[in-house]
């Protein structure tokens, strides 16, 4: 038995719709411009996202027609529950393990409602033991995916026997509405996709340890980030003021954190980060004493896939488990506003 919990296996998924950005831009302008006059000044939101291409669960024609929130939710639901099973697949695969070993079931997921929720559904399609402790999370957003991590090896740890299977999807396409015409929806066509992704964690066995996790919320900071529940759906709300507070603030928080874990920066091997965009990104380098451009593999997910919420650290900890060892700093924010962090060793 060991003595934290292990990453056993990790597995991404995504749905089959491929966004190009430059089609993307062009249907955003031919959709958008009918209201705005001077929508053209918002075009370069589309480059500046330095995103080539998104995962989406429906074709990018599908966006332009109206949808009502219980058609989006229906959506959400069923292709939600096709991925989450895709990549709870791949982990069992990958870890030489049946549904029968898994004892606790995670599931994150901030862009749709369900309930029964979607572990509840998966338990029934994967026929998973009756007894699977099972744990829906809401709400988290973009930190989802390291504070959901957390959340599992907490359980691992608590019961060292038990295996947990750890799930998170998000689609964000689906919360888009057309009628929104703020600048936050207009950014959101620019930069969200869909994926899934999720890890089998427990104290049996190999794989990266998890060696500790924490979380930092800051005061007054509730409207920073997060969804306006409105009859026609999630509207999508973040300030513009991300990157400053993320450049005065994370610093601190970070420190917080490593103090608390016996470390320092001078420990870190590899940052794996959620690439909220490019900008973020490019405050996160400096916060850590990074050169510029050194978060290559956030960097390039956010290219390819673009941010998934909280489904993206987790891709980008596939690519860095790929090719880095050590201690990694696993870090994200989300709505509270509030700093996820892991940190692992390979």
């Amino acid at each position: 038995m060991n003595e934290y919990a292990r990453l056993n296996s990790l597995a991404t998924a995504t749905p089959q719709h491929k966004l190009i950005q430059t089609e993307v831009a062009k249907a955003a302008a031919d959709l958008f411009s009918r209201e705005f006059t001077d929508f053209d000044r918002l075009l370069p939101v589309y480059t500046n996202a330095q995103i080539d291409t998104r995962s989406s669960c429906v074709p990018l024609d599908w966006y332009l027609k109206p949808h009502t929130f219980s058609e989006r939710n229906d959506l959400y639901i069923d292709s939600a529950l096709d991925l989450i099973e895709e990549a709870a697949l791949a982990c069992l695969e990958r870890a030489d393990l049946e549904t029968g070993d898994i004892g606790g079931l995670v599931v994150v997921s901030s862009t749709g409602v369900a309930t029964p929720s979607l572990d509840a559904l998966l338990m029934e399609r994967m026929q998973l033991r009756r007894d699977v402790r099972r744990l829906p999370v809401f709400g988290l957003g973009c930190v989802g995916g390291v504070l959901g991590l957390a959340r599992a090896a907490a359980m691992a740890r608590a019961e060292p026997g038990m295996r947990v299977l750890f799930l998170v999807v998000e689609l964000c396409g689906l919360t888009f509405q057309k009628s929104d015409l703020s600048k936050s929806n207009v950014i959101a066509t620019a930069l969200f996709g869909d994926g899934a992704a999720g890890a089998i964690v427990s104290c049996l066995g190999s794989g990266p340890a998890i060696t500790g996790w924490g979380e930092y919320t800051w005061p007054d900071s509730l409207d920073v980030m997060g969804w306006n529940v409105s009859d026609d759906g999630l509207n999508v709300l973040f300030s513009r003021d991300i990157p400053t507070l993320v450049r005065n603030e994370m610093k601190s928080a970070v420190g917080e954190f490593l103090d608390a874990q016996n470390m320092c920066a001078g420990d870190i091997d590899a940052y794996v980060t959620h690439p909220g965009g490019a900008k973020v990104l490019d405050v996160l380098e400096e916060v850590f004493d990074l050169g510029p451009g050194t978060l290559v593999h956030a960097r390039e997910v956010l290219r390819r896939y673009g941010n998934m919420s909280a489904a993206t650290v987790l891709f980008v900890l596939e690519k860095a488990l790929g090719d880095q060892s050590g201690k990694f700093l696993m870090s994200s924010l989300g709505p509270g506003f509030t700093a996820g962090f892991l940190t692992l060793e390979t």
